[in-house]
C-alpha cells in the first residue's frame, strides 16, 4: 500500500510529520510505501538530520502550501502545486492508495470533494475519528472540528453514517448514536 503524507500541513510541519514518518518505518510491511509530499529540500534536510536515508521514501516536490488561515476552496484552486492538491491528484490518478494531512481541514474536505467525490445522497461530508476506550469498545465521532452550524437533517445523516461506519468498519453491533456539541446546536 502506498500512503501519501502531506509533510507541509499542521503544527510544527514539516519536522513533526517527517519525524512521525521515520518513526513509522519499523511498523510498515515490505509492501508498504510512504510518499512524502512537500518541499523536497526541507524533507531531505530533515531526513539527514534524523540519520534516515532519503531513499527509504518516495519524495514528491511541491512548491506551494495551503496555510491554516487560507480560505479552503480558494486556496485549493489557487495553489495547484500545494502539498494537499498534489496529494489528492496523486490519489485520483491512483499513484497512491491513501492520503493524509494534518493541515487545513477545510482544504482537505474540498480536495476530497473535488477528486474522490462524495457518495450520492450524502448532504455534507464529515470527517471522522476513532476514539479508543479501555473497554475495547471503540467509538467513532463524526464532523470533528469542521461544521459548527449543521442543520438537523445533516446531523441525522451523520448519525446514520457513523452508525454504518461503526457496524461495518469497527464491527460494533447495536450501535448507540449520541450528540456531542459545542453549545450552538
Amino acid at each position: 500500500m502506498k500512503i501519501g503524507l502531506d509533510v507541509m500541513g499542521g503544527d510544527f510541519a514539516p519536522d513533526a510529520i517527517i519525524e512521525g514518518a521515520v518513526d513509522s518505518l519499523p511498523q510498515l510491511s515490505a509492501d508498504d510505501d510512504l510518499v512524502l509530499i512537500g518541499d523536497e529540500s526541507s524533507i531531505i534536510k530533515k531526513l539527514k538530520e534524523l540519520g534516515c536515508e532519503p531513499s527509504r521514501f518516495k519524495i514528491v516536490h511541491t512548491s506551494q502550501v495551503i496555510e491554516m488561515g487560507d480560505v479552503p476552496a480558494k486556496a485549493y484552486s489557487q495553489k495547484p502545486d500545494s502539498s494537499i492538491a498534489v496529494g489528492y491528484r496523486m490519489l485520483m490518478e491512483k499513484q497512491i492508495d491513501g492520503f493524509c494531512s494534518a493541515g487545513n481541514t477545510g482544504a482537505m474536505l474540498v480536495g476530497a470533494s473535488y477528486t474522490v467525490n462524495v457518495i450520492p445522497g450524502v448532504l455534507r461530508p464529515a470527517l471522522a475519528t476513532i476514539v479508543p476506550s479501555v473497554s475495547d469498545r471503540n467509538s467513532v465521532i463524526l464532523d470533528v472540528g469542521l461544521n459548527p452550524d449543521c442543520k438537523p437533517d445533516v446531523l441525522l445523516q451523520y448519525g446514520i453514517l457513523g452508525s454504518l461506519f461503526a457496524q461495518y468498519v469497527l464491527e460494533i453491533e447495536n450501535q448507540r448514536v449520541k450528540l456531542l456539541n459545542i453549545g450552538e446546536e
